[in-house]
């Protein structure tokens, strides 16, 4: 590790919880690895406009990932979004600018590189997502954006909330995202659609790690299971549908591209990728 000293560019993540993020390991590692005089850190935060006004007044502080759940609730005191943050209205990336907040959305990109490592192509693709927070906005609107993709479809625990989210991606993408209830319309969807994304906390660290927000009788071996949850790297859906025959993606591998994207804004530098993906598996053990 680089010593911290006063000329040391600081960066964090912001949430609540935050024990459970591996984004000290992944970026730290990278800054490490390239010899930067940067450090990062993770604050547990509740008063996100007392928070970015203190960041707003340190320029040593370069930048910000934002997890649950502050990604909507940062918006309000930015100077600036990028085009997808403001099309979707997440922002999960700030950079401070010498005192000008920027935010900006890496998680589409980043799922979307993660989907492309495994060699899924998604043209063709019916993509069915669980939940509708601030993640799933911004990568179902990267999906949507997608040329090919046949159809998205979101489910929510409140149906309010999956019809309210539809109508702001189909706005945002131009096309129908169809809302639905995940109660009620679970089992019928899976049966129509090819790719899975749970974008739920069902499953993770450590309230529900013993859960899955599918029913593992409802997972078909064409299936693709992508589950975002990261912490456990193996959660129960991913073991379920590693056992149905299906392909899966882990939650890890999105949370190191959008990592490396943010490290790319915050230094100008490619991010050594490599050597975030060895930082995340170690620490997700």
């Amino acid at each position: 590790m680089i010593p911290i000293d006063a000329h040391t560019r600081l960066c964090a993540v912001i949430g609540k919880p935050v024990s459970q993020s591996l984004s000290p390991a992944i970026h730290n590692a990278a800054f490490a690895a390239l010899g930067l005089n940067y450090s990062y850190s993770a604050f547990e935060i509740e008063d996100v406009a007392a928070f970015l006004t203190e960041l707003r007044a340190m320029p040593s502080f370069r930048g910000v990932s934002v997890t649950i759940p502050h990604k909507l609730a940062v918006i309000p005191h930015l100077d600036e979004l990028d085009p997808m943050a403001a099309r979707v209205g997440s922002v999960n990336t700030i950079t401070n600018d010498n005192g000008r907040l920027i935010g900006a959305t890496t998680d589409g990109p980043g799922a979307l590189r993660a989907f492309a490592r495994e060699g899924i192509d998604l043209a063709g693709k019916r993509v069915l997502f669980l939940g509708a927070g601030g993640a799933v906005r911004a990568v179902a609107c990267a999906v949507a954006d997608t040329p090919g993709v046949e159809r998205v479809t979101l489910l929510a625990r409140d149906p309010a909330k999956a019809d309210a989210l539809a109508t702001i991606l189909g706005r945002a993408t131009g096309r129908v995202i169809e809302p639905g209830s995940l109660a009620s319309d679970l089992a019928k969807a899976l049966m129509s659609h090819d790719v899975i994304v749970n974008g739920t906390p069902v499953g993770m660290t450590p309230k529900s790690v013993q859960q899955s927000p599918i029913p593992s009788q409802l997972l078909r071996p064409d299936h693709v299971v992508f589950d975002m949850v990261y912490k456990p790297n193996e959660t129960r859906l991913i073991r379920e549908a590693k056992a149905a025959g299906c392909q899966v993606v882990y939650g890890i591998e999105m949370l190191i591209e959008q990592a490396a994207l943010q490290f790319k804004r915050w230094t100008g530098l490619d991010a050594p990728i490599e050597i975030m993906r060895a930082a995340a598996m170690g620490a997700a053990t």
